[in-house]
């Protein structure tokens, strides 16, 4: 009895020795894997150091010299025209290379950065560091200089493609999805900041999709120190894959902040590939001219959610032979929803030039799909509206919504630059207390089109005014047009009292 008593009390010993070992290496498997998960989340190694070791043998310095002509203008010092112009004219003759010699062409060098992409020496920077030059000398990490010839730019996402030729493959990087950078995540910059040679900083993705000035931009934010001479050079996720291309800094002193840009690298893939076959962008065009949709458009033409870009023009060109009318709200491009117009300029401009592709529209409180065949844009910079000839009737004026209004005389078509067969309502007077001054109509604008209806007279536009207030709509759709740029405005119909 003894015996099995301490068999049993041997049993359960060797049982809690058991129970601990197994909660302790479970306790371990679960901090091990606790600080897997918060390692991926940080995204950041103890040291960058292994990283930049890795990919700083593809970044390069990159000096550019152009000659420039000396001006003999003090400007900057004196203003136009002032007594004082000659002394500082003669002043800086003197100090340009003894004096006489003010007009003489001088040779000017800048500094920026890129990285090199293939093996056998294609580099990529931004357009605006090579933009003008007639030298360009690559630099690479190791010393080695070679000079670079440029292959292509596109001015729109400031990207340019060199190559070098170098006798021995050359290191290189690979480019990274943009699109799955989080903010928060650690991102590395290297490049040639205000010419001090190589240079690493790091820092976080603090926003993306940031949009500064040009149609396709895409830029992630990042407070990794960007300064003058970063221009060009790559920003690096963790894996050292290249997800930007640092292109500007926000700072009122020149200097870095913590609000630096760099061009998403699926933007710049894009600009590459087309720069590597043809030596320039080859983007599609549809033909529109557009702006977004607001909640008062939406309402005014019964469209349910705020989305889609408002067909304001359709010049001559695809969207024109496809059907595509002025006040048609684009929907969906090619299978892809339409969020804004920017989300469509960029999905347009990233397809094929002479893809067919299915365009889904709303119009007159229905959708329609229609089919186009995509020209290119960089052959369509300079299209011009088509006019939209009809006659105008006898003239007459009133004041309505808010404005005064008269038809179109030959005398206003003259003094407004009109197209000779050019209908619609020639604004006269806005009221500073309506709804149109705040809407931002004023004086010489046309309203070409109410309700998404062509205009010939001011009883076309009571006609209208009486059309949606049946349907119950709160404001009415108006298609203006200032200098011949359209766009469309939805004017609250409180106004709407002849007067």
């Amino acid at each position: 009895m003894s015996k099995a008593l301490a068999l049993s009390h041997s049993s359960q010993r060797d049982t809690r020795t058991q129970l601990k070992w197994a909660l302790a290496m479970g306790l371990s498997v679960a901090l091990l894997l606790l600080q897997t998960l918060s390692a991926a989340a940080r995204g950041a190694p103890e040291s960058f150091a292994d990283l930049a070791e890795k990919i700083s043998p593809a970044v390069v310095n990159i000096t550019t010299t152009t000659t420039v002509a000396r001006s003999t203008t003090p400007r900057g010092v004196v203003p136009e025209g002032s007594p004082f112009e000659d002394f500082f004219r003669e002043f800086q003759d003197r100090n340009n290379n003894g004096g006489g010699n003010g007009d003489r062409p001088r040779r000017s060098s800048a500094l920026g950065s890129g990285f090199v992409i293939s093996e056998d020496g294609f580099v990529v920077t931004n357009n605006h560091v090579i933009e003008g030059a007639d030298e360009i000398l690559i630099e690479f990490f190791e010393g080695q200089e070679l000079p670079a010839k440029v292959i292509g730019t596109d001015p729109n996402t400031d990207i340019a493609l060199l190559k070098v030729e170098a006798e021995t493959p050359l290191s290189f990087v690979t480019f990274g999805d943009s699109d799955v950078a989080r903010v928060g995540d650690w991102v590395m910059a290297m490049g040639n900041p205000l010419g001090q040679g190589f240079s690493v900083s790091a820092g976080i993705v603090s926003a993306r999709n940031r949009a500064l000035s040009g149609s396709y931009d895409d830029y992630i934010q990042t407070d990794a120190a960007i300064n003058r001479g970063n221009s060009g050079g790559p920003l690096f996720n963790m894996d050292g894959q290249v997800v930007g291309v640092n292109t500007a800094i926000l700072s009122p002193n020149g200097g870095s902040i913590g609000i630096g840009f760099s061009m998403a690298s699926n933007v710049v893939i894009k600009v590459v590939d087309q720069l590597k076959e043809f030596g320039e962008t080859r983007r599609g065009w549809l033909g529109v001219r557009i702006q977004d949709v607001t909640e008062d458009v939406a309402e005014a033409i019964g469209l349910e959610k705020v989305a889609g870009a408002l067909v304001t023009d359709v010049p001559e060109g695809p969207s024109a032979e496809a059907g595509i009318q002025s006040g048609d709200v684009i929907m969906s491009f090619d299978g892809k929803e339409v969020v804004d117009t920017r989300s469509l300029v960029r999905t347009v401009g990233n397809t094929a030039v002479g893809k067919a592709v299915r365009v889904v529209v709303f119009r007159d409180g229905k959708t329609q799909t229609l089919k186009v065949t995509l020209g290119r844009r960089e052959e369509a910079e300079g299209a011009v509206p088509a006019a939209q000839p009809a006659e105008p009737e006898a003239p007459a004026k009133t004041d309505i919504l808010g404005m005064t209004v008269s038809e179109i005389t030959d005398d206003l078509r003259e003094q407004l630059d009109l197209a000779q067969g050019a209908t619609g309502l020639v604004v006269q007077d806005v009221d500073d207390l309506s709804k149109a001054y705040e809407k931002g109509l004023r004086a010489g604008d046309v309203i070409t089109e109410a309700g998404q209806q062509k205009l010939a007279s001011v009883d076309d536009l009571s006609t209208q005014i009486d059309a949606a207030r049946e349907a119950g709509r709160k404001s009415l759709l108006l298609l203006v047009r200032r200098s011949g740029d359209p766009r469309f405005v939805a004017l609250s119909l409180e106004d709407s009292s002849m007067r």
